[in-house]
């Protein structure tokens, strides 16, 4: 077995350091994490340590260096396919690899204005036209993604895949923010708060003592 690093941001902030982290959970990956506080004095020097890119995540493997969330998730897919990370069916696995693309790529007024916070509880919420439009898109594809391809199983596409590792932080961002969920989109967030490794996750987040300013990282 490879002997895997994953460069993570803070866990309480960092949503896209949280994806790859939850598929190499999955996949019961021994890997070591180098958790780099961000926004802190010298953390840019400190990232670029680690990768070109100056950003989180970054998966280290045998000398190699690679960074985006997606990159690694589609990465680990390749190196461990016994994971079945993206549905077997073509047709979901189209869509599923969609539906993951538009979150990597979209959904910027959520992420503006419904910044990741584990440790809190907004109260009094109230999303701008743009963010509702974006707040129920998700809620549509989660919808979609269950009724069309869920079959018996309790995520997006039946049994884990890089798409729900994808919506993933959405689901920690709809709890802090309240978001009212009902239905099939409610019982699915619910599956991914219920992980083994969402709860570890959370639980690491939440003793974690560093303050992010939301302007700083969206």
């Amino acid at each position: 077995m490879p002997g895997y690093s994953l460069v993570l941001g803070n866990k309480n902030y960092s949503s896209w350091s949280l994806r790859p982290w939850l598929v190499m959970k999955h996949l019961n990956l021994g890997f070591d994490e180098i958790l780099i506080p961000l926004f802190r004095d010298g953390f840019k020097e400190k990232l670029l340590e680690y990768s070109a890119s100056g950003k989180v995540p970054v998966l280290k493997d045998e000398g190699l260096e690679i960074w985006d969330s997606l990159a690694i998730c589609e990465y680990l897919n390749e190196k461990h396919p016994e994971g079945n990370l993206w549905p077997k069916e073509i047709y979901a696995k189209a869509v599923a690899r969609a539906v993951s693309c538009e979150m990597h790529s979209g959904f910027f007024t959520i992420r503006n204005d419904m910044s990741m916070d584990m440790r809190n509880i907004v109260e009094g919420f109230i999303p701008s036209p743009i963010c509702q439009s974006e707040i129920d898109h998700v809620i549509k594809i989660w919808t979609s993604c269950r009724e069309r391809f869920g079959g018996d199983g309790a995520f997006l596409f039946g049994s884990f895949s890089i798409a729900d590792a994808m919506f993933a932080p959405i689901v920690s961002r709809f709890t802090t923010f309240q978001i009212p969920l009902k239905g099939v989109a409610q019982e699915y967030a619910q599956t991914i708060l219920n992980m083994d490794a969402m709860k570890e996750w959370t639980e690491a987040a939440k003793k974690e003592e560093w303050v992010i300013v939301p302007a700083d990282y969206g």
